[in-house]
């Protein structure tokens, strides 16, 4: 078999524009909770694919029976449903190209790799683990790559007889060229690889089991992938599966070598890669404080992307409308939760209220809200939502917030207690009761309440309120206070003021 050629092949080097409409595929595999720096390979891909008006091909990678479940299968489904990650082909949709789930295609990549046997672009290996760890550990040694030597490339039929009859077993290997691969890189540019840094590469298992360095471009070939956008760790195995696309070319399997475009990796604290372990990885994380997909879509876009300069807040449409895959920086993300819950903030105060009031009804009701069911009051909660629309940054901060709304008692906080309930303050809630009590019932009313009765105290309505706050809610924090006196009733409040009292002069 003659050597690939090392040149570039014309359809790598194209403009984007005479490569659409695109197609892309999401391929994750269905192993524990969905990650966010897979979620911003999904969200980049989506971007992609609706900006150009491609098509996104959603892949189940599940060929590690070990690892994979069903249950996380389900996940990611429901995870790309919660943010509006839409695809055109996959699970649940179908497509000219199914079935998407790798565990059944088996028979599909059965068939390539003995073709790829049988055109010599691959063979068997009979090599065992510790004859490869002697050489490597040799080669180390010399100074030399300590990658596989190519000691079974080139058996004759008398070798492999011979292999077979000591019992051994053997997995199969792509042959790689012996001349330098390059290509363009969407975010990183040219890149070219020396032949001595990428050994031929195992295909097969010896249990006749096929490896992600099979499946992976073999399902991008068959499903005639144009581009592949993907995480930085995987840029070491792009020399490898180019090569393997020219010999799918020849077979008359690919009709053509995708594009290429590694994003950047994300960091964590310590500037490490974000891995599955760090607490703020995981996606479900998000999902049960409250963050709006809208939200956390818009700041993971933002790790390695930006549409401008001066802006970070922006709609679904609009990063549709902006993405370019080669405006992406191939420098290393890092993710600041402080800043995603800002952005998260900002898009829940774009909401219509009615939008933000029915997107809170998970944390109003059990397990999260600590009243019982008969004591949450609709009504109230709609006249409250407004004002609490400005105050939250992920919308599980709602139940804290207005549960003095729908509590027989306010719980206090012990902290915000000793820091409201000074010396003096028994006298200053006695005097605020009282203007409270003859007040009309309405917001800035009771403001000139408390305004009149701390004056009367030589105070200011910053520190006149904080008493009566903690009186009424149990936090020196929350929403407009004289506003949730009103919604609270005149009733409700007094009685709490009064009990706040008997606590001070008890």
């Amino acid at each position: 078999m003659a050597n690939a050629p090392t040149a570039p092949s014309p359809e790598l080097s194209a403009p984007l524009g005479q490569r659409v409409p695109p197609r892309v595929r999401f391929c994750p595999s269905p192993t524990g909770n969905p990650h966010v720096g897979l979620v911003r390979t999904a969200l980049f891909n989506w971007a992609f694919a609706r900006h150009h008006g491609g098509t996104l091909v959603f892949r189940i990678e599940d060929t590690d029976a070990a690892r994979d479940s069903e249950e996380s299968y389900q996940q990611l489904l429901d995870s790309m449903r919660w943010l509006g990650l839409d695809w055109d082909e996959g699970p649940e949709i179908g497509g000219p190209h199914a079935p998407y789930r790798q565990s059944q295609r088996m028979d599909l990549y059965q068939d390539v790799a003995e073709k790829l046997l049988a055109a010599g672009y691959a063979y068997p290996c009979y090599c065992t683990t510790e004859e490869l760890d002697t050489r490597r550990d040799a080669a180390r040694a010399a100074g030399k790559p300590s990658g596989y030597d190519g000691h079974c490339r080139d058996l004759t039929d008398g070798q492999k007889t011979a292999y077979e009859a000591e019992g051994r077993s053997s997995i199969v290997r792509f042959r790689m060229p012996d001349e330098a691969i390059t290509f363009h890189d969407l975010v990183r540019g040219d890149i070219t690889v020396q032949p001595e840094n990428v050994p031929d590469y195992g295909i097969v298992r010896a249990n006749g089991a096929p490896l992600y360095t099979l499946v992976n471009p073999v399902d991008d070939a068959l499903m005639e992938i144009t581009h592949v956008l993907r995480g930085e760790d995987l840029l070491s195995s792009t020399p490898r599966q180019i090569a393997l696309y020219r010999a799918l070319i020849e077979l008359g399997i690919a009709k053509d070598t995708p594009a290429f475009g590694h994003l950047p990796y994300v960091m964590g604290e310590g500037n490490k890669k974000l891995s599955k372990r760090d607490p703020q990885a995981s996606l479900n994380l998000y999902r049960e404080r409250g963050f709006l997909p809208e939200g956390l879509l818009n700041y993971l876009s933002l790790l390695g992307w930006s549409i401008a300069e001066d802006r970070d807040i922006f709609s679904m449409d609009e990063l549709i409308a902006a993405f370019d895959i080669e405006d992406v920086n191939a420098n290393p993300a890092r993710f600041d939760l402080k800043k995603c819950e800002h952005i998260n903030a900002e898009h829940i105060r774009m909401l219509e209220v009615k939008a933000f009031t029915e997107a809170c009804g998970p944390w109003l009701r059990a397990p999260f809200a600590p009243w019982a069911p008969e004591a949450f009051d609709a009504e109230k909660w709609a006249e409250i939502a407004p004002h609490a629309q400005t105050r939250v940054t992920v919308l599980s901060d709602i139940t804290d917030n207005v549960d003095f709304l729908f509590l027989d008692e306010p719980v206090y906080d012990e902290t915000s207690w000793n820091k409201a309930m000074k010396a003096g303050s028994d006298a200053l809630l006695a005097t605020a009761r009282a203007n409270l009590a003859a007040a009309d019932w309405n917001a800035e009313a009771l403001k000139n309440a408390v305004l009149t009765a701390g004056e009367a105290h030589g105070l200011k309505l910053g520190k006149a309120q904080a008493p009566v706050r903690v009186a009424v809610t149990g936090r020196t924090i929350g929403l407009p206070l004289f506003e949730s006196l009103e919604i609270l009733g005149r009733d409700k409040s007094l009685a709490r003021v009064d009990a706040a009292l008997a606590k001070l002069t008890a």
